[in-house]
């Protein structure tokens, strides 16, 4: 490996050569102009060349000193750089994006082809989970949050809300079903995700069954009658597509299918939904990579 000269004694010549004074030089440093001498001698002995001519002033640059100055002028301009990218996380920008299985499947990934074509320097990793992750522990860098309320652990925007509809595949229901009574929904076999039980307010059949009453549709025990439950809200959708009973699906997850026919929509009682919030951490050193995953997820949107 080629030996290299002091960090130090190249900072001096990289000063020096440009202000052409020892003063301004060490002045710009915080030394004295005897520290930028002497440091430039040292460069000196490890080139084996003068580099500045000294008398008569003017300080000039000799022939290798003219040589070398813009080489080590680059080099230093090439490590700033750096250093600055890998501060704003431009440097390595993998984007760490963690969001429910079901929107990473049904949402997220068809569009990733736009984000390669418009972003193709900031490789994307998708963690896929219904866990929280910890945004301020780095366990991710953005998180696509399914809340209710706007999430505080972090800077949030609101992509969209969803709304939950009564849908089924034409192969079960029939190609011109229309809206159907809430009571001809129990002809048909129902699914439904396993939501927290916690939360009172999951688009749930028995919640649904309540609103329908509220509209004026009484409707018998729906919620007894489900044949088929999954823990995944996105095995839920693929087992409506797949014409195993109706469910309660959210339009954002579904829309394409909506909008193919694939599935119809079978009810005019609907649920509301949820928020979709692209989150992190404030003051991140990814920033610039965040800001433009948000951007691109909110012209999706």
């Amino acid at each position: 490996m080629v030996r290299l000269p002091p960090l130090i004694s190249l900072r001096a010549f990289e000063a020096a050569a440009r202000h052409l004074s020892f003063k301004r030089a060490a002045d710009e440093l915080g030394v004295t102009p005897t520290a930028i001498s002497h440091q430039i001698r040292v460069l000196e002995r490890h080139c084996g060349e003068k580099l500045f001519r000294r008398l008569p002033r003017p300080l000039a640059l000799t022939a290798a000193g003219v040589q070398l100055f813009p080489r080590v002028q680059a080099s230093f301009k090439d490590l700033s750089d750096a250093l600055a990218a890998l501060g704003q996380g431009t440097l390595n920008p993998v984007l760490r994006v963690t969001t429910t299985s079901a929107f990473a499947a049904r949402w997220l990934m068809p569009k990733l082809p736009e984000w390669r074509r418009t972003h193709a320097a900031i490789p994307l990793d998708i963690i896929s989970t219904y866990d929280v992750l910890d945004l301020n522990s780095d366990e991710a860098d953005v998180a696509i949050r399914y809340a209710r309320r706007t999430p505080n652990d972090g800077a949030a925007a609101e992509l969209f809300r969803d709304r939950f509809h009564v849908v089924g595949a034409p192969s079960l229901v029939g190609e011109a079903a229309g809206l159907l009574a809430a009571d001809a929904l129990a002809r048909f076999p129902l699914i439904e995700t396993g939501w927290p039980d916690a939360d009172a307010d999951a688009p749930r059949w028995q919640r649904w069954e309540r609103e329908a009453k509220a509209a004026g549709e009484p409707a018998q025990d729906l919620a007894s009658r489900v044949s088929l439950r999954f823990e995944e809200e996105l095995h839920s959708i693929e087992a409506v597509i797949a014409g195993h009973g109706l469910a309660i699906c959210s339009d954002i997850l579904i829309a394409p299918e909506l909008a193919s026919g694939k599935l119809l929509r079978l009810s005019a009682v609907t649920l509301p939904g949820y928020g979709f919030y692209l989150v992190h951490r404030r003051q991140h050193p990814k920033e610039q990579a965040i800001q433009a995953f948000l951007r691109w997820a909110q012209a999706m949107a």
